[in-house]
């Protein structure tokens, strides 16, 4: 008998919960569901700022930062974060790449052959295929006034050039080396500081670079906290 009762009021209880059951407001559903899109699209008003700006988040700064940090890590630098950083990373992907006469691939690659890859993988420009070739297109600048991008020449002696790096900054190049692929140098270092001959300018590629310079120095001001 207690059994039966039992059971008789478990089943009572299953009714009254179905028939009871709370069905959730489509309303507050539809809500609910809209929520993240108006976050997300207020979140993007807030870093669009005014219609047609572009301003760079402090997420992507962030990012920048860190790929910054890497490119000086692996090219032993010291950046200011507003370099040509299509530039870095070129070089950076290239460091270690065998040397190889008369290549210009990931494979292996000569001296010219790996500058003309850099230049056309990061400025779109095809350069002479010799280092010699080179010299002789390029806007020819004093080594005190060298910058970023820049290319440097080597010769022995009085002898033809016969190599040609990229200029980084502080006294550093990127080059294609007979006895160590892709690295960077210095050109402090006896034998380059020795057979160094000149540098030249491309001039399409230093403007693109000093836009790439305002452009990073008008990002890092849109980034700045206000001036209390």
């Amino acid at each position: 008998m207690k059994n039966r009762i039992l059971y008789c009021l478990a089943a009572a209880s299953l009714v009254l919960s179905f028939c009871f059951e709370r069905v959730p407001d489509a309303s507050l559903t539809s809500r609910a569901l809209d929520a993240p899109a108006v976050a997300e699209a207020s979140l993007l008003s807030g870093l669009m700022g005014k219609p047609g700006a572009l301003v760079a988040s402090p997420a992507t700064a962030a990012r920048d930062s860190l790929a910054y940090g890497y490119y000086a890590q692996t090219l032993g630098l010291t950046l200011a974060h507003t370099e040509n950083k299509s530039l870095l990373q070129t070089v950076t992907d290239w460091m270690g790449t065998p040397y190889r006469f008369g290549a210009n691939s990931r494979h292996g690659t000569d001296c010219s052959g790996f500058v003309t890859r850099v230049f056309n993988e990061v400025y779109g420009i095809v350069l002479q295929r010799s280092s010699r070739s080179m010299f002789g297109t390029v806007q020819h600048v004093a080594k005190a006034d060298m910058q970023t991008g820049d290319l440097v020449f080597f010769r022995h002696g009085r002898g033809a050039i016969y190599h040609v790096g990229i200029y980084l900054k502080e006294g550093k190049f990127a080059h294609a080396a007979c006895n160590g692929g892709v690295r960077v140098s210095s050109l402090d270092e006896a034998y380059y500081h020795r057979n160094f001959y000149a540098a030249g300018r491309v001039p399409a590629a230093a403007r693109a670079d000093a836009a790439t310079l305002a452009d990073a120095v008008a990002a890092a001001a849109d980034v700045a906290p206000p001036a209390e």
